[in-house]
């Protein structure tokens, strides 16, 4: 049951980490608003630690610049 309720956190992850690649995003909150939107109910949850919200904000900025 562990190894089910990684992988889909891992998804949940990977999932976000492409959105905010997408340069549609301008941070962690409107990507995780896009990930409940999406049907993702414990975005969340997920993205309650610093450093998934920091990888996910620098990712945006990236992005944004790239674009």
């Amino acid at each position: 049951m562990m190894h089910s309720d990684d992988g889909r956190l891992q998804a949940l992850r990977a999932r976000a980490y492409a959105l905010a690649e997408s340069g549609r995003f301008d941070g962690a909150h409107a990507v995780e608003q896009a990930l409940i939107a999406e049907g993702w109910p414990n975005a969340g949850a997920a993205l309650q630690s610093s450093y998934a919200r920091k990888a996910i904000s620098e990712r945006c900025m990236a992005a944004a610049k790239a674009h």
